[in-house]
């Protein structure tokens, strides 16, 4: 694993060590999570305002739940879900 050294200010390194020595685990790992956790967060923000900039133009939004209405047929082609 590699090693890199970040700056960050002395209360965000003791927020990370109190959720560390909270869930009995490393800062490192408290800090993976994190990031992930914002990397999740920016990707759902983003498809949300692709949505919102979709629903705006009438036209595209119909567009949109025309196609969706034809996927929502394809699901009635007799067969068991099972």
């Amino acid at each position: 694993m590699e090693n890199s050294n970040i700056r960050i200010s002395r209360q965000s390194k003791a927020t990370l060590r109190e959720f560390a020595d909270h869930d009995d685990s490393s800062i490192r790992k408290v800090l993976d999570e994190a990031v992930e956790q914002y990397r999740r967060n920016r990707c759902f923000q983003e498809l949300n305002e692709g949505y919102a900039r979709l629903q705006a133009d009438p036209k595209a939004w119909q567009e949109e739940l025309d196609e969706r209405q034809l996927w929502d047929t394809a699901m009635a082609d007799g067969l068991d879900s099972e």
